[in-house]
């Protein structure tokens, strides 16, 4: 069956969007047609997220149910106003040298990946220049992935305990903002002055395993299934210069169409069930114009990052 396809202008460029009635999520109906609508409208608070930051993305040609793949190098039929970035890909599973990364700094460039499908956009805690050079680090991220008994309900108290050891003199102070994941969990974001990814990646850990001391019945900060159950993991790994997080306002390829959504910390501290964390995307783009983006602080803060504390003696 042929393509329907509709020409739409988006920021003085010629869009030409395809099957905008396909289903995307089928056990809510939503469209390709509203997901592109979201992503347009929620364009405001979602592109100085990404902003400088190669995006990956997780595309589904069929929707959630019908297969997906990442993508990283830039399609062959990218328009040549998209902006692209190359830089070194070592160890690439694909044996490439380099990958030509979209980098999306413009609604056109949005609505466009959006027209192909691509549901998920992850981003890396660092950034690239105007000329394509390689900055280190502004964003720590903790990634809270819970172990099965345990909810979005359990990273919530976790996301507590972390925000309250970050904000004392002996880990810096650091102010901390929570966002979901959209799927079963919590990030959440500390801005830093820009630093090597290695001291990021080493502080998170630190802190990581720092709870686990504190609290084994509640954290684990190592991968290992076995340990996981009931407990929340958290994922100091994704501060690795290699590695992704989805970005703020990134849908997510579930049954239905959430979000990854800024929430507040009496939203997390109120937290007493999943759906209580839990937005789709009308529910967030209500939430925008409520609100706002509650995470434009990571824009402009750039706070000192210590090292962290050493362990105690005999601590492990």
């Amino acid at each position: 069956m042929a393509a329907t396809k509709t020409p739409v202008e988006v920021d003085g460029r010629r869009l030409m969007l395809s099957n905008l009635d396909k289903v995307m999520y089928p056990a809510t109906g939503f469209t390709k047609g509203e997901v592109i609508d979201y992503y347009a409208r929620v364009a405001p608070v979602l592109l100085p997220h990404l902003t400088g930051r190669p995006a990956t993305r997780k595309r589904y040609p069929d929707g959630v149910e019908g297969g997906d793949f990442f993508e990283k190098n830039a399609p062959k039929h990218t328009p040549d106003w998209v902006r692209t970035v190359t830089l070194d890909s070592p160890g690439s599973t694909k044996g490439r040298e380099t990958i030509d990364y979209v980098v999306v700094e413009g609604l056109a460039t949005l609505v466009w990946l959006a027209n192909l499908a691509a549901l998920e956009l992850h981003v890396p805690q660092w950034t690239v220049g105007p000329r394509g050079g390689v900055r280190g680090a502004d964003l720590v991220v903790l990634d809270l992935d819970p172990g099965p008994p345990a909810t979005v309900v359990e990273c919530s108290e976790v996301a507590q305990l972390i925000r309250t050891t970050l904000v004392r003199p002996e880990w810096g102070g650091l102010e901390v903002w929570a966002k979901t994941s959209g799927s079963k969990g919590m990030q959440l974001c500390v801005p830093v002055a820009t630093t090597p990814w290695e001291r990021t990646h080493a502080f998170a850990r630190a802190l990581a395993e720092h709870l686990e001391r504190e609290r084994p019945d509640l954290v684990v900060s190592r991968m290992t299934k076995a340990l996981r159950p009931g407990k929340v993991l958290i994922d100091w790994s994704q501060n690795n210069g290699s590695k992704t997080t989805v970005a703020p306002y990134s849908l997510r390829a579930r049954e239905a169409p959430t979000v990854s959504t800024p929430v507040t910390w009496d939203e997390v501290a109120a937290c007493r069930a999943p759906e209580d964390l839990r937005f789709t995307a009308p529910d967030v783009l209500a939430r925008v114009d409520e609100l706002g983006d509650l995470l434009a602080p990571l824009l402009e803060r750039r706070q000192r990052l210590l090292d962290p504390p050493a362990p105690a003696q005999g601590v492990r």
